[in-house]
């Protein structure tokens, strides 16, 4: 047998214990010198190499992997204990030991490998695969013993975060014995928070989520446990991963129901249930897009102090060359189906459109959050990729040109670099899957904490195309939502430095062909996929003076979320009470101090019930989106639309500084109101703020009180709108059904009691006018049909432009007037011009 001399005498030495000299000292690496952005970055680690939590921060293309890696093979040359390197799936766990591989790093697969057991390889996995309930690394109270630890290096750590609150969370499916038996224990209190959507859980709505209030959870544990703890004995399979790691904590979770399922899920994780994880010497997270650092505090425990600096390189300028334009943006009046259309033609190499395609053919890969999304580019699409068959489809487009390939829900973790992907389109921001994420979202749905989410899930998606500094990618960004984050000041403060600099140039473009439509956004992209010498240097001399962020984010009531859980679970509620309350005299935004009111008033109800009702109503005042304390919640007065032109004025003149936030934002609320099934409460929350953009006062009683009609509108002194939104139904329904139609007469009822003052205007979204044989027609109903929604998307479209021709125009009462009275927006005319009465099936 002939001996490999590579593997003899030529290892690291024990002593190097520098990642860059371990870097030099490797024999068979495939470049001779590090990076100068990865040099940097590993220095800066290496000076703070005995701080338990450090997060370093590259670029997308930075060479976070490599980072990663001598990182964990420095921390076994000093003798501090095993590496264990946590991808975000299995197909990424491949590609960073095929890259260890190619360094001549020793890698292991399994836990048990004698070589990593041994400290001699890395061990390369999963984050699902440390973080379980059946961890084989070892579980608190488990079968398995903890494996101690040196260094966890945490790879795309925002991937992992949102995995971590996955791990923490019971979910038990619909029909099973367990939800049936959990859902009529709790019957009676999920009524009282909200009927409605008690019913529409009943009929199947996937939309529709209640929480069970804390005080009932709380106050029949022991029947909880009596359901819940024979499955979990059982082993059954929707138990065991996530059972032994709530158990014990299980009076503190939170519990939200639907149609799919009961989740219960912890406050915040309970991360020392993993010992290893939490007793690990080092832990590195690496990152590119987690501009909000909080979420390492209260999902994995990180230490606040060795978060308030962060590590990175010295210059910002290791990102690729990106040109990023959102056609709307500028061009207001172009359709999000031209700019599709366009992306089709520059995949086939007609980049002007005229049929002929005369340029290289470019694969264009278009990121969506749905499959309702994908559906509008299939006769477009060469491809559409979900999660499922990803790994085909990434191999397919590096190995070369495919066309337009749709990826379904996926804006992280995969890498397209060169002419893998040269004109990337992000057509939507993924939005929250789970029960409590929805809930989340909705609550703080205009808050910073929820923007900040959204512009990570922007960034991440725009860093597919780029993998590398020599790299290159054009971006285009769909819709009204996409443009106002790269317009508003209050979303592009926080995208990272080397983005927004490359949003600046971007934007110097974008200006000089804003009047020259598709025409226009042609040239650009034309420009920056053809390298453009002068484009080139301008973008490199952008990015040159750029710098990192070296000032960790972590937002207060966030270390005071973790440190309140840490507190209940020792059995000290009523002094987590007290932290989150010094949490909440610092919060200065209403919704997100609501948020955490409620929070509070769940730790307040173990020591006095009654004290945490009342902190509930006060979180009720600030954000309608909490829990209704079991006294229920006094219905406020609608308030008279006096001047309804007055009205807009002041909430326009507040809500908007310019002429372009004003025309992006009315088209974003107009954009969320869709027929789709997946989407209803987004629908429903968008027509209250187009109530109010209008001048009326505008309300959802069924999310305030539990009861009351989807949205009720002043249109005068005398007269308010009753809206139920059908925007669910299929659009080939055959009628309205007669729950439907019950529904809206209960509506009306219910503000004829509340306001008898006023004449009620019965009106329903629903693809169809014509009832089903069997419904009732409500007095005087009138239906918003989607053709009558497209003239009012129209003409509020066309109200927002008038405005947005004068400098604060949108805030001058008369101005208002006349363009609402115009587009017949008026409270006299809005209803009659833009519904059409039910009818009677023939």
């Amino acid at each position: 047998m002939a001996l490999d001399w590579n593997r003899i005498g030529s290892s690291t030495p024990q002593q190097l214990v520098r990642p860059r000299d371990i870097f030099a000292a490797l024999p068979n690496k495939p470049w001779s010198y590090l990076r100068q952005e990865q040099g940097e970055a590993l220095e800066g680690w290496f000076a703070r190499k005995d701080d338990r939590d450090v997060v370093i921060k590259q670029n997308t293309g930075g060479g976070k992997t490599v980072v990663g890696l001598l990182i964990a093979q420095s921390t076994i040359n000093e003798g501090v204990g095993k590496a264990v390197y946590l991808a975000p799936d299995t197909y990424l766990a491949a590609r960073v030991r095929e890259e260890a591989a190619r360094l001549g790093l020793a890698t292991a697969q399994r836990h048990d490998d004698p070589s990593f057991l041994a400290e001699r390889a890395i061990l390369v996995t999963t984050f699902e695969k440390l973080i379980n309930g059946q961890s084989l690394f070892g579980v608190v109270g488990g079968r398995h013993a903890p494996i101690d630890l040196g260094v966890v290096v945490v790879d795309d750590a925002h991937a992992a975060l949102a995995r971590t609150e996955g791990q923490f969370r019971l979910t038990i499916p619909f029909g099973h014995d367990a939800f049936i038996e959990l859902f009529d224990l709790f019957a009676d209190d999920l009524l009282q928070q909200n009927r409605k959507a008690c019913l529409d859980i009943s009929h199947g709505d996937v939309t529709a989520v209640v929480r069970v209030p804390f005080w009932a959870w709380a106050d029949k544990q022991n029947e909880v446990w009596d359901i819940l703890h024979p499955y979990a004995a059982a082993r059954d399979d929707a138990f065991k991963f996530a059972w032994p790691l709530i158990a014990d904590c299980l009076r503190l979770c939170t519990v939200m129901v639907s149609c799919r399922g009961i989740q219960i899920q912890p406050p915040c994780p309970p991360i020392d249930k993993i010992p290893s994880f939490v007793g690990a010497r080092r832990r590195v997270y690496l990152t590119a897009t987690l501009s909000d650092d909080s979420v390492l505090v209260t999902n994995l425990k990180a230490d606040p102090k060795n978060l308030e600096n962060v590590v990175t390189p010295g210059s910002a300028a290791d990102l690729g060359d990106r040109l990023v334009l959102a056609p709307v943006q500028h061009n207001p009046n172009l359709s999000d189906d031209a700019v599709r259309q366009l992306a089709k033609q520059f995949s086939l190499g007609d980049r002007n459109g005229d049929g002929q395609p005369k340029a290289r053919p470019v694969n264009v890969v278009v990121l969506v959050p749905s499959t309702a999304q994908a559906n509008k580019w299939r006769r477009l699409a060469d491809r559409i990729h979900y999660v499922n068959d990803l790994e085909r489809g990434v191999a397919e487009l590096r190995a070369g040109h495919v066309g337009l390939v749709v990826l379904v829900n996926k804006y992280d973790g995969i890498d397209l670099p060169g002419e893998a992907c040269e004109l990337l389109v992000i057509d939507g921001i993924p939005r929250p899957l789970t029960n409590a994420e929805q809930r989340e979202a909705a609550a703080l749905t205009d808050s910073p904490t929820h923007r900040a989410r959204d512009v990570q899930r922007i960034e991440q998606g725009m860093g597919r195309g780029v993998r590398d500094v020599n790299d290159h990618c054009a971006v285009l960004l769909l819709g009204a939502g996409l443009a106002r984050a790269v317009h508003d000041r209050a979303w592009l403060d926080l995208f990272s430095p080397a983005t927004r600099a490359q949003l600046g140039l971007s934007l110097d473009v974008a200006l000089q062909v804003a009047g020259a439509g598709l025409d226009g956004i042609r040239t650009a992209l034309t420009v920056c996929l053809n390298r453009d010498p002068q484009w080139v240097q301008r973008s490199k001399f952008k990015l040159a003076s750029v710098l990192y962020n070296d000032t960790g984010a972590v937002r207060p009531e966030a270390v005071a979320a973790r440190e309140a859980f840490d507190l209940a679970v020792a059995g000290q509620t009523s002094q987590a009470a007290d932290r989150l309350q010094k949490a909440i005299n610092g919060l200065t935004d209403p919704a997100l101090r609501g948020w955490v009111r409620e929070q509070k008033a769940g730790y307040l109800h173990f020591t006095d019930a009654a004290l945490a009702q009342q902190q509930l109503g006060a979180a009720i005042r600030e954000n309608a989106m909490v829990l209704h304390p079991a006294v229920g919640v006094d219905v406020r007065k609608l308030r008279p639309a006096a001047v309804q032109a007055r009205a807009a004025a002041e909430y326009l003149g507040a809500t908007y500084a310019d002429g372009t936030s004003l025309v992006l934002g009315l088209r974003v609320v107009l954009d969320d109101v869709v027929w789709d099934n997946d989407l209803t409460d987004q629908s429903e929350a968008a027509w209250e703020k187009l109530g109010q953009h209008l001048g009326f006062d505008s309300m959802r009683p069924e999310r305030l009180y539990g009861t009351g009609p989807d949205n009720l509108w002043t249109l005068s002194a005398t007269r308010h709108a009753v809206f139920e939104l059908k925007t669910g139904v299929e659009l080939d329904c055959e009628g309205i059904a007669k729950k439907d139609a019950d529904q809206l007469r209960g509506s009306v009822q219910w503000n004829a009691e509340k306001n008898p003052e006023a004449t009620n205007v019965p009106v329903m979204l629903h693809p169809v006018d014509v009832l089903d044989t069997k419904a009732i027609a409500v007095p005087d109903m009138r239906v918003i049909t989607p053709a009558k929604l497209t003239e009012l998307k129209t003409a509020v479209e066309d109200f927002a432009t008038a405005l947005a021709q004068g400098i604060t125009l949108w805030a001058d009462e008369q101005a208002v007037a006349q363009q609402l009275t115009f587009h017949r927006l008026t409270g006299d005319r809005i209803i009659p011009a833009y519904s059409v009465p039910v009818r009677r099936p023939k």
